[in-house]
């Protein structure tokens, strides 16, 4: 069950103190990037006008950008855990701009396939390693670290939605090329992070794979079988998690419009303070965590939004709606940063594997979601949506087989 001191910062090879200052640039890294990747989903009205596409093949787009950056972000995570990259942030963010560039100029629907799965591969590379210099920078704070990470990240995909309606939309298309100032300004903000993440990396001694491997075992006194079926049920609660958030988040203005009957621009106004409050819930699931346990928090952070959820359907009253959705979104938003650092406890040493792990499969549910729940709209009604995405949250029993592996 122990495991020495020495042995266990080999396998987190973490600095003993929080370095708060490459925390919160990477706060500010993530929120570069996902201001970029929710430019796209935001585009998709002024490429339909100007492209003359059909839904499907809007459909089309979301896939390749969703799968691009899911099945990327496994395959880069395991790589940079072998071969760490520290420069691998503004070299994912170049990337980026390149599809940004040409997502500005194309002219046809192929080219903007292409230029989404640049964006999208962009993606694939910051998550993994930037989840990676967070833990090392923790100095065992890592749920704080997490959080203070997926914080910026949630921040930026409520911007740019707002920054497209300001910014792009009037203008056209060829206006997206001037967020590509705004990118190369992200790479050079990101070049001092890889720099030090070079730098401490040559204070760190990885331990001798067979080493790593028995010390893993011992650490957690959990079979191999135990550890992958753990894993397995984190994956079936972070897609109960996205299912409920993105069937809000993609859809919500339609349910206030067709429920309240409320203007576009007022459903956009309530959809923003839904998205405030996923960022502000997300701050608080990994300090908990650092201090009770990150199992408890998910226990509260899914299934102690279900009876919210299944409230919600019933509810009459705009302010009613507003405030529950604002109460789900705080409390879902806690589960991800302390799911996710339960599964690195879970394989330490995987730090890279598991956030692409995490991060892919999160992307992956999000574009698959969203077209299943489109449809369900279209054939029942956007209510029918609530009705059933209601009971998700329920899920959240499975995580009573979770081992308890917090430390005492």
């Amino acid at each position: 069950m122990n495991t020495t001191i020495k042995e266990e910062d080999k396998i987190r090879h973490t600095p003993q103190r929080t370095t708060y200052l490459v925390l919160w640039a990477l706060c500010i890294s993530h929120l570069f990037n996902d201001t970029f990747q929710s430019l796209i989903a935001a585009s998709y009205p002024l490429l339909k006008q100007s492209l003359l596409l059909s839904f499907t093949q809007i459909g089309l787009i979301a896939t390749t950008f969703q799968f691009a950056s899911s099945i990327f972000q496994p395959l880069v995570g395991w790589y940079t855990d072998k071969h760490p990259q520290p420069y691998a942030l503004p070299i994912g963010m170049t990337s980026t701009l390149v599809g940004i560039l040409l997502l500005s100029q194309s002219w046809n629907f192929p080219l903007v396939l292409v230029s989404v799965a640049l964006i999208g591969f962009g993606s694939a590379v910051f998550h993994p390693e930037s989840s990676r210099i967070a833990y090392i920078a923790s100095g065992g704070q890592f749920g704080l670290a997490q959080s203070l990470f997926q914080v910026g990240g949630n921040t930026g995909s409520s911007l740019g939605p707002l920054l497209a309606a300001i910014l792009i939309a009037p203008y056209g298309q060829k206006n997206i090329a001037w967020f590509g100032i705004v990118v190369l300004c992200a790479i050079l903000f990101m070049i001092p992070i890889g720099y030090w993440y070079a730098q401490n990396l040559k204070q760190i001694t990885l331990p001798k794979k067979k080493e790593h491997k028995n010390s893993e075992i011992k650490h957690l006194s959990l079979s191999k079988y135990n550890i992958i079926f753990s894993v397995i049920i984190l994956l079936l609660l972070v897609f109960s998690k996205n299912v409920y958030t993105i069937s809000l988040t993609n859809f919500y203005t339609f349910y206030l419009i067709e429920k309240f009957n409320v203007s576009v621009q007022y459903s956009q106004i309530y959809l923003f303070i839904f998205l405030f409050a996923v960022a502000a819930g997300t701050i608080v699931g990994g300090p908990v965590g650092d201090r009770i346990g990150r199992k408890y928090v998910i226990w509260v952070s899914i299934l102690g939004a279900a009876p919210f959820t299944l409230l919600l359907p019933y509810v009459d009253s705009l302010w009613g709606t507003c405030v529950l959705t604002v109460v789900i979104g705080a409390i879902m938003a806690s589960s991800f940063p302390a799911i996710l650092i339960y599964a690195q406890e879970l394989v330490p040493g995987r730090v890279g594997t598991i956030a692409g792990l995490f991060f892919g499969f999160s992307f992956g549910v999000g574009g698959i979601a969203s077209a299943f729940l489109g449809g369900l709209a279209d054939h029942g009604g956007i209510e029918l949506v609530y009705d059933i995405c209601s009971f998700i949250p329920l899920l959240g029993l499975i995580t009573w087989f979770l081992p308890n592996i917090r430390k005492k």
